[in-house]
C-alpha cells in the first residue's frame, strides 16, 4: 500500500521516527508521500526523505493555513526549490476558511499560482480544502485545461462533491475520516469510482478508529483500506491493488 499523505517528518515523530517507518513497512506500506506545508517544514521533510530514500517521497508547496501578508516572498522561495530537488507533486496547496478568513484573497491567489506551477512542471497537485469545498472546486474548474491532475486529500464531502471532483479528473484521498462513526462516509464511499481513490493517513492527524484521538501513523493505512473494502463489499487485497495502482500512476512512482 501507499500512504499518499503523511507528515512523518513532523516533530511528533522525532523520538521514534525509525520505529514508525519500520511499523509501516511491516504492515505492507512501502511508500510514504510527504506534503510540504511552509518554509520551516522543508528541511525536516528533505532530511526524512534522505534518511529513507526508498520509502519517503517529498512534495513542494505552501499550505493555505500558512498564507499571510508575506505570501509572495514565501512563494518565490518555495518555487525556487523545484530547481534544486525532484518532487513528486505540488502540495499541499488549497483553501482553508475554517480558522481565519483574513487572507482569503491571498489563499486563492496562492492556490492559482501553484496550479500554474503544476502545469509548468507537469506535476500533480495535492489539494487541502476545509470549509471551502465549493470555492476550491470552482477555482480548479477555472484553471483546468485538461492537463491538471491531482487529489483532494482528506476527502469527507458529499457524493455530489465527489462526482464534481472526479469529473475534473481528480482523485479522492481517503483517510481516517472514513472510519469515523459520524463521518458520513459510509453513505458516500459505496458510490465512488475506485479508479480515482487513493489511501492516506494525514499523520500525525486524524487517526482512524480504533486509534481516533491519538497520534496517527502510516501503518494505519491498512485500517482505511479495510473500511473501504467493507463499504464497497470487495476484498482488502483488491482495495490495495486498485489504490496502489492509482497512486503509483498519479505520482509516477516506480
Amino acid at each position: 500500500m501507499i500512504d499518499t499523505h503523511a507528515h512523518v517528518y513532523a516533530q511528533e515523530f522525532d523520538h521514534d521516527r525509525d520505529t514508525v517507518i519500520q511499523r509501516a513497512l511491516a504492515q505492507g506500506i512501502d511508500t510514504i508521500c510527504m506534503p510540504n506545508i511552509d518554509l520551516d517544514s522543508i528541511e525536516p521533510m528533505l532530511a526524512t526523505e534522505a534518511a529513507y530514500p526508498h520509502v519517503c517521497r517529498s512534495m513542494m508547496g505552501l499550505h493555505p493555513c500558512y498564507v499571510d501578508q508575506q505570501v509572495h516572498q514565501t512563494l518565490d522561495t518555495i518555487y525556487a526549490w523545484f530547481d534544486k530537488h525532484d518532487f513528486i507533486a505540488v502540495g499541499e496547496i488549497g483553501i482553508d476558511l475554517y480558522w481565519d478568513t483574513t487572507y482569503r484573497a491571498e489563499q486563492e491567489n496562492a492556490f492559482l499560482t501553484q496550479l500554474g506551477w503544476a502545469k509548468e512542471k507537469n506535476l500533480p497537485v495535492v489539494i487541502h480544502t476545509r470549509n471551502s469545498m465549493q470555492e476550491t472546486i470552482d477555482l480548479l474548474a477555472q484553471a483546468q485545461d485538461g492537463t491538471l491532475q491531482g487529489v483532494f486529500h482528506c476527502f469527507g464531502g458529499s457524493v455530489e462533491e465527489a462526482r464534481a471532483i472526479q469529473d475534473l479528473g481528480f482523485h479522492l484521498g481517503l483517510g481516517g475520516v472514513t472510519t469515523f462513526k459520524n463521518g458520513g462516509m459510509d453513505k458516500v464511499i459505496p458510490h465512488l469510482d475506485m479508479d480515482q481513490i487513493i489511501l492516506e493517513t494525514d499523520c500525525p492527524y486524524l487517526a482512524p478508529v480504533p486509534h481516533r484521538g491519538k497520534r496517527n501513523e502510516p501503518a494505519y493505512t491498512h485500517l482505511v483500506a479495510e473500511r473501504i473494502a467493507g463499504l464497497k463489499e470487495i476484498s482488502v487485497e483488491e482495495v490495495d491493488k486498485l489504490t496502489t495502482t492509482n497512486a503509483a500512476q498519479l505520482f509516477r512512482l516506480s
